[in-house]
This record gives C-alpha cells, structure tokens and sequence, in this order.
C-alpha cells in the first residue's frame, strides 16, 4: 500500500484550487491527521450537485450546515429543507469548545464563530414565511399526480383546466377546483364540458373531489392560494454580501412524501423555467439542499421520478447545485447519483449480512484508492469523518479521500422559540407573505358572488335591451361589477396565470402565456 508523502503529494495535487474554494478539512491516513494538507471543493463546481450520506448520528447535517456557512460566506444564498427541525441553529454564532479547538488546530483552519443570514419558510403550519402556489400554477398534470389519479382521472382534470382557462374561471385555491367539480356535476355544467370537451364522467369527478378531501386533510390547503412565493426571494443577501440560508422548516411533513415530493419538483420546474442559462460561472446563484432525500424517491410514481431526472441534469446549466442527503445512497436513483458531482459519505453500519453486501455495492461506486480500504473504512469512520471525492476546475473527478472535517461556526442545537419568534417577526418576508388573499375566482363567479362570467359561446349574442343600454350616455360612462373585476389588471394577471399549457411543469410555455413575473410556492 502507498504511504503517507505519496497520500501527500497527491491530495496537494488533486486537490488545488486557483480560484476561490471551500475548505471542507484535512485528509487521515492510518488514523493520523495530516496537517497543512487541506481538502479543498472549487466554488465554481458546485452547480453540479452532490450527495451527503451515513448513518443516523455520523455527521450528516453539521456537513450540511458547515457547507451552507461557507456558501454564504461566499455570497451564494442556499434553501434548506430541515426535515428533522434541527438546522435552526444556523442562525446563531455558535460556542467553542475544547474538541472544535482540538479538531480545527489539527486541520491548520482558523474557526470563529459567527451567525448566518436566516430565513425561516412553510408550507404547513410551522412559523416562518407562507410559501404558497396557486391551483393554476400547479398545473393538471402534477395536481393529478399529487392526487395519486388514473389516466382518466388526469383526463378529466385536464378538460376541467382547458374549462376554467376557455371561461376565464381562475383556479387559485383548492376551494376553486372543487367548486369546478360541483358545478360540473350539475346539468348545466355537464352539457357544457361534454359539448365543447368530451365526456366527464360522475364517477371520475367524485373519484377526483374525493382525493381533493384526503389532500386536503393532509395540509395541501394551505400551499394552495395566493399570495404565490416568488422565487428570487430566495436570492437574497445581506448588508454585508452573505447569501441566506432559507430553512425549509418540514418536520411535520414527515408522514407525507407524496405531497413533499410533487412540492420539491414544482419548485424545481418554476426554478428551471425562471433563471436564465448561464453555464460555467464563478460561483453557483443558488445551492438547494434536501435532507432526508429518501422521502421524495421512495414514494414518488415513475413518472414524477423521470420528470425529477430530467430537471437534475437540465438545472445545472441555470446555476443552481443539487445536494442530497441521506441516509443510504441507494435511496438515490442511479440516474440521478450518476449527475452528482460531490461525494460525502459518512459512516455506514453493517449489522446484517444485508448490510455488508450494500457497503461492498457502496464501495464500488466510489474511485479505487491505493491508500484505503473503501469497504472497510466505510463502517469505520468517526463522527464528523468521511469519504470524499469532488470535481476539480476541470470537471474531472478527484482521487478518493478520508476526510477530517472542519466544524461548523454556528450554533449545532436548535433555536429557543424566543429566537425563533424573533428572526420571523423581523422578517420583511413575512410581512409580504403571510397575508390571505382571497380574489374572485372560480368559487366566487360559480357561486354567484359575482352574477355573471364570460362564457365564449354567448359572447357574440348580445340581447336587444343590452345593446340600447351600451348605446345610452349611462351605458357607455358606467360598467358593472363584473366588467370592473374582468378589466382589472389583478384579474388579466390572474387570467394569464391560468392559461397554461398541459406540460407546463417543465417550463413548456406559448409565448402568449408566459408571465413577467414568475412565481410559485
């Protein structure tokens, strides 16, 4: 086996940077740390994703946390999903103590500590900013995945979008679609649909509003409605350059990753469709990390895992990086594990014969070491230890290497609720989101809140008596309450909106319909 000056010379080679860089900790070799020799991650690089994994209480989520201070640090803003609720404390400074003094004196790397830029964000219940999305934004085709549908189903709810965007009927909250489905059920409605669209089916539509309820109770009427997030808000920095660190604060989502997962891809999609190309820059624009991974491959159908393949490898060229962070990197699809850039592979546990095989198959995919035993230092690793293999400034994948890891500078605990409440309460973000917004839609002109709509096939029958009264001095000065609401630039916003193509989740949008402003969650 190689030795150390070898280990040396190559970890000095490989992993030098010209430009500016992340120190991510010092290489081991046979238990020794070998300082001076630093383990560096090109800032240039990490729009092209990468992969945290170990076993629970190897280290996982202070990686997580150190990489996101240093991004920061560098101006580089990152969203967070904070699964387990234990990333609050990266709003803190955070304390030294002996061992954070012992590790970073063996690495050669100054620590202070220091607080981070913080926004905390919901979609449930949780405190922080409301990020919300409307019912048209969402779109048939991920509505009728979230609502777990059949091909018929999403027929169905394809024709009752192509109903709503023909009668200028805005979809914002959930409220909006099921009020669709009743009226559909009506005989008015009925004749309507089949006349101009094709068979709906009874069943089909209770099929539907059923599911509606069981999403409903699960939370779903919460994200859905206005006012939409608009993602540049996640794009900020502070007075003095740092990028926020947007926690996603998820923990009450836990028993729901089919809602979590079709939430992740939406939010993907809008990110793909909004930011412009922008290939190999200095640094990435935005970095997005999701904890607990596993919670949106496991349960998500075939089809919403291709539409996910496909935005990891397109997103790279907007700027934006993908981390993953699990607990085993088999819960990552290989199509989408094949696209990350950035290794990190903390300490796995091999209780069952099971187990060892998944650590060989494990131990395969990393680069073959001359200087290690991937499959046994693999369940031998420390706490705050890893396997790690980057890209260089070339894009080319470096040599494998136990790492050292720097600590941290924030606060490794949870925020008290006295913090927590005061970060929200300072928030201007708060005070732009968490207001409701309930606009005439599609429940208000269906339930006769506003008396009449457009309908395109009386749009050209205009009765005698209305006719005079638009040719009277009061007919042409005065216009009714709908006329006001219809002509608003709100309601030619919300219109817009509505108009959509079926495969809109991937940014597929007529010219007639884009939006100036775009917005999601």
């Amino acid at each position: 086996m190689a030795n150390k000056e070898e280990l040396i010379a190559i970890v000095n080679e490989s992993y030098k940077v010209s430009g500016t860089s992340i120190i991510l900790g010092a290489p081991k070799f046979q238990n020794e740390v070998l300082s001076g020799t630093q383990i560096k991650a090109p800032l240039k690089t990490f729009n092209r994703h990468g992969l945290i994994a170990g076993a629970t209480g190897t280290g996982k989520t202070k990686t997580l946390q150190n990489l996101a201070e240093q991004l920061s640090v560098n101006g580089v803003p990152s969203l967070l999903m904070d699964i387990k609720g234990d990333l609050s404390g990266i709003s803190q400074a955070g304390t030294e103590n002996p061992k954070i003094a012992e590790r970073h004196a063996a690495i050669g790397v100054e620590w202070k500590p220091e607080a981070m830029p913080v926004e905390f964000l919901s979609i449930s219940n949780e405190k922080g900013v409301r990020m919300r999305a409307t019912i048209s934004e969402f779109g048939p085709v991920l509505l009728s995945k979230i609502l777990e549908l059949n091909d018929v189903q999403s027929g169905v709810v394809s024709m009752i979008f192509k109903y709503c965007d023909d009668r200028r009927l805005p979809l914002l909250d959930i409220k909006d679609f099921r009020k669709v489905c009743q009226h559909l059920q009506t005989d008015e409605g009925k004749k309507q649909i089949e006349n101009d669209y094709g068979l709906a089916s009874s069943a089909s539509i209770g099929a539907i509003m059923r599911n509606i309820l069981e999403i409903e109770q699960q939370g779903a009427d919460l994200f859905f409605g206005e006012p939409s997030f608009e993602i540049e808000d996640l794009m900020r920095k502070d007075s003095r350059g740092y990028g926020y660190c947007n926690v996603l604060r998820l923990s009450d989502l836990q028993a729901k990753p089919g809602l979590f997962s079709t939430f992740m891809l939406c939010l993907l999609a809008e990110i793909y469709e909004k930011l412009p190309e922008r290939g190999d820059q200095d640094k990435p624009v935005l970095c997005i990390f999701i904890d607990e991974a596993h919670l949106i491959f496991n349960e998500a159908s075939k089809a919403l895992l291709n539409q996910i393949t496909t935005i990891v490898k397109l997103i790279r060229s907007k700027g934006v990086g993908l981390y993953f962070i699990t607990q085993d990197p088999t819960d990552v699809p290989e199509d989408v594990l094949g696209q990350l850039g950035m290794k990190i592979q903390h300490a796995l546990r091999a209780f069952t014969e099971k187990d060892r095989k998944a650590i060989k198959t494990i131990a395969e995919n990393f680069p073959p070491s001359d200087f290690y035993t991937t499959s046994e230092l693999l369940t031998s690793l420390g706490i705050g230890e890893a396997l790690v293999t980057v890209l260089n400034e070339k894009g080319i994948p470096t040599p494998l290497v136990h790492a050292y890891l720097t600590a941290p500078k924030t606060r490794m605990d949870v925020v008290s609720e006295q913090e927590l409440n005061a970060i929200v309460n300072s928030s201007e973000l708060v005070e732009k989101y968490n207001v409701e917004i309930d606009r005439q839609s599609a429940y208000e002109i269906l339930s006769g809140k506003i008396q009449a709509h457009a309908e395109p096939e009386k749009e050209e029958q205009v009765p005698e008596q209305e006719e005079q009264e638009q040719q009277s001095p009061k007919g042409r000065g005065e216009k009714s309450t709908f006329d006001k609401v219809m002509n608003s630039s709100v309601t030619r916003t919300i219109v817009r909106e509505v108009t959509r193509g079926l495969l809109g989740v991937l940014g597929i949008k007529s010219s007639t319909t884009r939006r100036k402003k775009s917005s999601w969650f």
